[in-house]
């Protein structure tokens, strides 16, 4: 059909939502957005984001061309270009538009666009490198990696996923390298006092901070990394002394374990870093050289173990190994299971096999139970919105990637009458988690009722019903119950 019959209603895209929008979701979860930021939606649509964020006291602008051209859009911190390239089918405006909202943001740029999905674009007519909707409104469906190359482009900074079609642009590699650095960063709990010392109690309020930040570095911190510093080298002669005197209260052990951790963290860090060009040592914050100077000596060093572990990451039967020695997880023929919650708990060739395809789509929103695929080199995020709640919950949304070619499968069971479901949930989480006794104690109930023999009849929840009612149970929460006999 020739371009000049058709006509674009760019308006009729802007969308009234109920909750925040899926980039600046994202962004407030990752801490991109809060009250020390400013913030720019470009092309806000209706506005509903920035009255929202105005809501929580966070200091937010919009302008679009249609519902909002007043006053002209002004530099903040923090630009969103929400959904906004995908609807513009002129591609030196879609040019013009990306490169203008990179030089209002100061901080971070962040551009999310529509991603080519199943069933996207059915019934719309092919217009340029688009498509023209029913209601005459332009789309381009973007591939993750074609959005990715073409931001990467455009504005020669790399794109860091937030999730599928939701890209963050760093102004400062620093910054950047920090956010990539704090995502790997495992939280840890600040170890107990074991036993009492005089000394410990006169200063414990000038040591209980000093406790929190080792907590956090795993190592002394530097003079300028601790704002009383001075004070307490003053009462202790040095840092390294005061830390002596919280490893003798408090335990060695807890300290070997932190720096485990932290070493780890680092060298997940380094080796997904990989991916995205590994910047010199300059290029790193000054924390983060301190880390690596502390951990490992130097930054060569560092890096070849990160890259060994990178390896050892792609090879099949290390990934299979590491899956059947897992602590952590449900293991099955062809892969681990893994609740999101126990993912730090992980080998770090596995946390660094997720890594790689976190690295390609982000975080998937909703997605709380992942698929270590032992043997294929994929990964599956899988969707279970009542986990907590339902005793055999649903899947309802998998998006499952290759690391090999980068081929994304998504698959939508929200509409199917009998969706597969889980059992055994407690076998998905680490052995710390809250809820993990609760879910057992059903687990134990269903085995000794024979209701989990033969595993392979009962995997959708038609199925688990009929087993039920065959066997005259129901479930009350996390309770088996008999059914009342009519």
């Amino acid at each position: 059909m020739p371009t000049e019959k058709i006509a674009i209603d760019r308006a009729k895209t802007a969308l009234s939502r109920r909750g925040y929008s899926t980039p600046m979701k994202h962004a407030l979860d990752d801490g991109l957005i809060g009250p020390s930021f400013t913030v720019l939606d470009y092309g806000c649509g209706r506005g509903d984001d920035v009255s929202r964020l105005r809501g929580q006291g966070i200091s937010c602008t919009g302008w679009d061309p249609n519902h909002h051209p007043d006053p002209s859009p002004t530099e903040a911190d923090v630009v969103n270009l929400g959904y906004v390239i995908n609807v513009i089918e002129d591609t030196t405006e879609r040019q013009e538009t990306l490169r203008r909202a990179w030089q209002l943001a100061r901080r971070v740029l962040i551009v999310a666009a529509q991603v080519q999905m199943p069933g996207r674009g059915i019934g719309y007519v092919q217009f340029g490198d688009g498509l023209v909707s029913t209601r005459g409104t332009f789309q381009k469906f973007y591939a993750q990696s074609e959005l990715k190359e073409y931001l990467e482009t455009e504005l020669e900074t790399q794109p860091i996923p937030a999730t599928v079609g939701v890209f963050y642009l760093f102004k400062d590699e620093n910054s950047q390298q920090q956010f990539l650095a704090n995502k790997y960063s495992r939280r840890v709990s600040v170890p107990r006092l074991r036993v009492s010392e005089q000394r410990y109690e006169e200063n414990k309020a000038l040591l209980n901070p000093f406790i929190d930040l080792l907590s956090v570095l795993g190592r002394v911190p530097d003079a300028e990394e601790y704002p009383d510093a001075e004070r307490l080298s003053n009462v202790f002669g040095s840092l390294t002394r005061a830390f002596a005197l919280v490893r003798r209260v408090t335990g060695e052990e807890s300290w070997t374990e932190i720096a485990r951790r932290r070493r780890e963290d680092l060298l997940v860090f380094l080796a997904l870093a990989r991916f995205r060009k590994r910047p010199p040592l300059s290029g790193l914050p000054a924390t983060l050289q301190r880390d690596i100077r502390a951990f490992f000596g130097n930054y060569t060093k560092a890096c070849q173990q990160a890259d060994d572990l990178l390896f050892t990451a792609g090879n099949a039967d290390a990934i299979d190994t590491a899956c059947q020695s897992s602590s952590v997880g449900k293991l099955l023929p062809n892969a681990l299971y893994v609740h999101r919650s126990g993912l730090d708990s992980l080998d770090p060739i596995l946390r660094i096999y997720e890594g790689c395809a976190q690295a390609y789509v982000g975080q998937i929103e909703g997605a709380n139970l992942i698929k270590l695929h032992r043997f294929s080199g994929k990964v599956s995020y899988l969707v279970y919105p009542d986990f907590e709640k339902d005793p055999h919950p649903a899947l309802v949304r998998s998006v499952k990637l290759s690391l090999r070619t980068r081929e994304l499968d998504c698959l939508d069971y929200s509409a199917n009458e009998s969706p597969p479901i889980l059992h055994r949930k407690e076998t998905f989480l680490p052995h710390d988690h809250p809820l993990r006794e609760r879910f057992a104690r059903l687990t134990q109930q269903e085995e000794r009722n024979g209701l989990l023999d033969d595993a392979a009849g009962i995997g959708t929840r038609q199925t688990w019903k009929e087993r039920l009612d065959t066997r005259g149970f129901t479930l009350r929460g996390h309770r088996l119950m008999r059914k009342p006999v009519s």
